[in-house]
């Protein structure tokens, strides 16, 4: 089964400041039909204004993971890091059994970013966080794995059976083949993608693919895109 929820369908708030687009339930958006697909329970489209952010609050028992797509994104946390994150880094941070953060841009210029909450494999885990780099070069004409609970070199470690893979292609086709009974999660950041011959999404939209093993990915000119292998 294929599914696919064009960008126009997400929920949409605008606080000045902070512009959001929401593929699942969250905040003021609750939807009970549309709480997860899988271990992913959120999928955040943020645009912060520059110098403004999220001050300090608290998570737990959620693997959270942040892709700056532009400008600077600064993490602060109660464990003691600090970090500012840009494109072409990854951050993840487990909350466990409790941590507190904020996220604020510390530039003039306003931060684009997607961010992702995935239901963690096991509770109770100690809180972390790390930011990993990639290669942008090698995001071109493949699928290029920035986290994975197979953590390797420039592979952000997340405590969950799954990998979220970048790509850029231009005018080319990609295939990934699924194993059985596992989920694939499809969102085109830029340009535009056609799954499997008839499925065609444009920018921000996404696919929920399930019992569907070989899929195959045919890029409209420059596109960028994330492909999310889920249990």
């Amino acid at each position: 089964m294929i599914r696919i929820y064009p960008a126009a369908s997400r929920y949409s708030a605008d606080h000045g400041w902070l512009k959001s687009n929401f593929s699942f339930s969250f905040g003021d958006y609750y939807d009970p039909e549309n709480m997860n697909f899988g271990v992913l329970r959120v999928l955040n489209d943020d645009t912060i204004a520059g110098e403004r952010g999220f001050g300090a609050h608290p998570h737990r028992e959620m693997e959270i993971v942040t892709i700056v797509l532009k400008g600077q994104l600064q993490h602060e946390d109660s464990t003691g890091h600090k970090a500012v994150t840009t494109f072409g880094q990854v951050q993840r941070m487990s909350a466990g059994t409790g941590i507190i953060h904020s996220e604020v841009n510390p530039s003039s210029e306003e931060v684009q970013l997607l961010q992702l909450w995935f239901i963690p494999a096991e509770r109770g885990l100690t809180p972390s966080y790390e930011t990993t780099d990639y290669d942008l070069t090698k995001l071109r004409h493949q699928l290029l794995p920035v986290v994975s609970n197979a953590s390797g070199p420039h592979i952000a470690h997340i405590h969950q059976d799954m990998t979220i893979y970048l790509s850029e292609l231009e005018n080319e086709t990609i295939d990934f083949q699924q194993k059985e009974g596992r989920r694939t999660f499809l969102f085109v950041i830029e340009g535009s993608l056609t799954l499997n011959g008839d499925n065609k999404l444009d920018r921000r939209d996404s696919a929920r693919i399930e019992d569907v093993t070989n899929l195959s990915l045919q890029a409209e000119g420059q596109t960028l895109f994330m492909l999310i292998d889920l249990p």
